[in-house]
């Protein structure tokens, strides 16, 4: 047991000092990449206005800021979110670096599929927000322009509104699709078992409502576009988690017959 482990038996201060540089090149790397996004502001606005101009089809989209100094800080925003979305892959990299080196071999074979696992689904989650929820939230949103009461209602969504609510509903969906993940862990570490997580379906579907409720605009419509694929995400990972118990048991009758049959070759 003592060799599965790394040699690395570091002191206190060598761990801090470890942990300081892998910080450090994650401070830089987060740096370097909002400043490349701050350059390129206007570029991934204009991306981030796709499903804003497809709710208005037809129509003009605008957009306007109240502020003088709004825009600007706009722009500051999505260099702080760019930079961090394309930093991430060496944040995680060096927080790997940091943890792997205290944990078994076969700890790290469990985990490194977790890791490789969670960029993925977050950006499923974020493409469904950005291709299908936003456009179709944002069309329904609009509907309601028109004559009201003899009042011409118009809607004319702020630049720093518009970039919040993006970013509540990329982040909402991206996180949110790390539910699998989640449960996987917990399975894998004999926290929950797969009866256990079957006997609470009603609760979690009562979950993932309440969840969506809360982390996503306060519509119908955002909320059913969440919870369903959160419900779906859940049985989905119950049977991912059947096929892998069948797997463990066929591979420890395997090992079982094998010893028997030694055991019989000896005698």
């Amino acid at each position: 047991m003592i060799g599965d482990i790394d040699e690395t038996k570091a002191p206190l201060l060598d761990h801090l000092i470890e942990l300081r540089k892998r910080l450090l090149y994650c401070i830089w790397a987060m740096l370097l990449s909002g400043g490349i996004c701050f350059y390129f502001a206007d570029a991934i606005l204009s991306f981030l206005v796709v499903p804003l101009k497809a709710g208005y089809g037809d129509a003009t989209a605008k957009l306007v800021y109240t502020k003088l100094y709004e825009a600007f800080f706009v722009q500051l925003k999505i260099a702080v979110f760019g930079g961090f979305f394309c930093s991430f892959p060496i944040i995680a990299n060096q927080l790997w670096a940091f943890v792997a080196p205290g944990l078994y071999s076969r700890e790290k074979k469990a985990l490194l599929p977790f890791l490789l696992a969670t960029p993925v689904l977050f950006l499923l989650g974020a493409s469904l927000a950005y291709y299908v929820v936003m456009p179709t939230a944002f069309h329904f949103f609009l509907k309601f322009q028109g004559k009201l009461g003899g009042v011409e209602l118009e809607a004319l969504p702020s630049i720093d509104n518009y970039l919040g609510l993006v970013m509540q509903f990329i982040l909402a969906f991206g996180i949110s699709f790390l539910l699998p993940v989640l449960v996987m862990l917990l399975n894998r570490a004999g926290i929950v078992s797969r009866a256990q997580l079957v006997a609470a379906r009603r609760y979690m579907i009562v979950a993932a409502v309440a969840v969506a409720a809360v982390i996503t605009p306060p519509d119908a419509l955002s909320l059913v576009m969440l919870a369903v694929p959160l419900i779906l995400l859940y049985e989905i990972t119950l049977i991912a988690i059947w096929f892998t118990d069948r797997r463990k048991a066929a591979e420890a009758a395997n090992e079982d017959s094998e010893e028997t049959s030694v055991v019989k070759v000896a005698e």
